[in-house]
């Protein structure tokens, strides 16, 4: 794993995921979730969701309409998770360890948040924890057209950063996340290493 503490001097801008990276998001999501999918008729086990944490909102939605074979009113569910997110914003906490690092580096090298979530809750978050004045610019799923395991969200950030895929270094704690900061051409680092290292 690199070496947080010496970064090599080719890695020219750091990239974070938000949910799970940044802010721990997931559980906050899994009731948000359940109270916009019971709208179908169906509950949503808290293990699904959490085995599902790195999906955008329609791929989820994908999943969910598979699993229990019923069609969606897309826009009931979505609005209905996300005022029961924005409901809970006050009990958001950071993950210390990465944001320590986020932290670290204000000011030292650009950078940015890529975020597979709406812009609404995304910046919301980031507002909530404190964290938004510390990165250059925010990406989210409404700034592109795919979503993670795509590498656009990423490639979006560094474009606005102004700085080659090659010289990214990214924070994901996601397998969508990880595969498509691989394909973007940048470094990524699972922060679930960094936090059970920890």
């Amino acid at each position: 794993m690199i070496d947080l503490n010496a970064l090599p001097p080719d890695i020219e801008a750091l990239i974070f995921d938000c949910d799970g990276t940044l802010v721990d998001t997931p559980p906050v999501y899994a009731r948000a979730w359940a109270a916009g999918l019971r709208s179908s008729g169906r509950e949503m086990a808290p293990e699904w969701y959490l085995a599902r944490a790195g999906m955008s909102e329609h791929v989820l939605m994908n999943e969910f309409e598979a699993l229990e074979g019923v069609v969606l009113d897309r826009k009931e569910v979505v609005d209905l998770m996300r005022a029961a997110f924005l409901a809970e914003l006050a009990g958001l906490r950071e993950i210390d360890a990465i944001a320590a690092i986020a932290r670290q580096n204000r000011g030292r090298r650009p950078m940015a948040v890529a975020s597979g979530g709406s812009r609404a809750i995304v910046t919301a978050t980031l507002q909530a924890t404190g964290l938004t004045a510390i990165f250059d610019t925010i990406v989210t799923i409404d700034d592109v057209g795919r979503a993670k395991p795509a590498p656009d969200l990423f490639l979006e950030a560094a474009k606005r950063l102004g700085i080659p895929a090659a010289g990214c270094l990214v924070f994901e704690d996601s397998r969508e996340g990880l595969e498509a900061a691989k394909s973007a051409g940048m470094r990524a680092i699972d922060v679930l290493e960094i936090l059970l290292a920890g």
